[in-house]
């Protein structure tokens, strides 16, 4: 593969080695994943009794939602590694240890230390933290986001077989990030698929599973909730469904849909919230909506779930019947 910009051709690099790769990670993790991310770089720091034996690359906080930050191991790999050998044993061990609890307060005791044993880190989350306690965020910041980031130079094609195969672990918890690198002469470029903010909201290997006959349960989406979000998409499912007796919910892996003759929304979890990403455009949805937040959404998320449309933060059963007025005005422009 080549990119070619102002006059000049930008042939892909291929890495020497892991440490290679590596290394171009680290030097470019805030433009990579976003400058309200602390990236820490944990291969040297992490004793190999944590994580069943098994040390992550890196761990990376992102605070681009400060009431909602995210936590991810990071695991670096080639894409030229054997994948059972090599990738699969790795990624395995982690999910085990995030799954125990003595294991996860194993690593929030151990992130706190390299923290407080690091000034120039420690500043960097008081800077952010503000007067927020940097041991209770990491804590409750981990229970509520157990997510692996994979970081690889290329396509994977076991991946694909794999999260459908292991759709509990790989499928749900594993976030796949495809950095490469080209060069012409001293001069580099950089691409990411997908961006690091859009990672949340297209499905991990860009699949499109819409529409389709589906092997996921709601419970599956509902289990790791808490009670009250539990509730709270109970409620939101039985004012929903009773809009009309066409409409239906499809649940796949990433999210449940909202179906009239196709998609018009997609319901996503997340720690203390759900999100609808209604098929609408922001103009629209800022001309009807008064009391719920709106998130846009990039041009490469919309054009995954085929037009324009934002996501409706809902955290309670308040003012809902704005969204239900959103979802009945999305039906009539469709028929």
């Amino acid at each position: 593969m080549v990119i070619f910009m102002d006059g000049k051709r930008f042939a892909q690099y291929t890495y020497k080695n892991e440490d290679e790769f590596e290394s171009d990670i680290i030097s470019n993790t805030k433009r990579f994943f976003g400058e309200k991310s602390i990236y820490i770089n944990t291969k040297q720091k992490l004793a190999s009794k944590y994580l069943g034996g098994s040390i992550p690359d890196g761990i990376l906080f992102d605070f681009a939602d400060i009431n909602n930050a995210n936590f991810y191991l990071v695991e670096i790999e080639l894409a030229s590694h054997d994948f059972y050998r090599h990738i699969f044993p790795q990624i395995t061990k982690f999910f085990s240890s995030l799954k125990e609890e003595t294991s996860r307060n194993e690593l929030v005791e151990k992130i706190f230390s390299l923290i407080n044993s690091d000034s120039e880190l420690k500043n960097e989350f008081k800077t952010v933290l503000g007067d927020r306690e940097i041991y209770k965020f990491i804590h409750d910041t981990i229970e509520a986001n157990r997510n692996i980031l994979l970081l690889l130079d290329g396509e994977k094609d076991e991946l694909d077989e794999i999260q459908e195969t292991y759709s509990e672990t790989w499928g749900r918890i594993v976030r796949i990030l495809i950095a490469q690198k080209f060069v012409c002469g001293s001069a580099v470029i950089f691409s990411l698929n997908p961006e690091f903010r859009d990672i949340e909201y297209i499905p991990t290997g860009g699949k499109k599973d819409i529409l389709v006959n589906s092997q996921y349960s709601e419970s599956m989406h509902l289990e790791e909730l808490t009670e009250q979000l539990k509730n709270l998409y109970l409620k939101i499912k039985q004012k929903v469904l009773r809009i009309s007796s066409e409409l239906s919910l499809n649940v796949q892996k990433y999210y449940i849909s909202v179906v009239y003759n196709r998609n018009i929304a997609f319901i996503k979890f997340r720690k203390n919230r759900i999100e609808i990403i209604i098929m609408l455009s922001m103009k629209e949805l800022k001309k009807r909506v008064k009391y719920h937040k709106i998130k846009p959404l990039s041009e490469g998320v919309q054009r995954f779930y085929n037009g324009p449309c934002a996501a409706v933060v809902i955290e309670n059963i308040s003012h809902f019947d704005e969204v239900i007025s959103l979802i009945k005005y999305r039906i009539k422009i469709s028929e």
